[in-house]
């Protein structure tokens, strides 16, 4: 796993945001999760251009932080969802923000 070799500097709030919710597929992850999509399939496919790699990597970083939990239910085949913690869910309207900008601004960037 990656481990950090420049410590986050604990007096930029905009540095800890972005240790968090930096990634190229965190953000989208958290809507989606929010959105329902609490499967590992569902989210694979809900963004279909994102390695399964990579989505679980980014998952478990979340997950690490505190932003989503993840249930294992005890079955067979195995049935995992995440869903947000309460921490999670205050990076909604971040993710919100960054979804209206994005909106906002679409034009021109096509």
């Amino acid at each position: 796993m990656y481990e950090r070799k420049i410590p986050i500097n604990p007096d930029c709030g905009i540095e800890i945001t972005m240790n968090v919710i930096g990634g190229k597929w965190k953000p989208w992850l958290i809507n989606r999760i929010r959105e329902g999509n609490h499967r590992p399939m569902d989210l694979q496919r809900a963004i279909p251009i994102a390695t399964k790699r990579v989505l679980t990597q980014q998952l478990n970083e979340l997950e690490n932080m505190g932003v989503v939990y993840k249930i294992v239910y005890p079955v067979i085949p195995a049935k995992v969802e995440y869903f947000l913690t309460n921490l999670g869910e205050s990076l909604l309207p971040i993710i919100d923000l960054m979804d209206e900008w994005g909106n906002n601004h679409r034009n021109l960037f096509e």
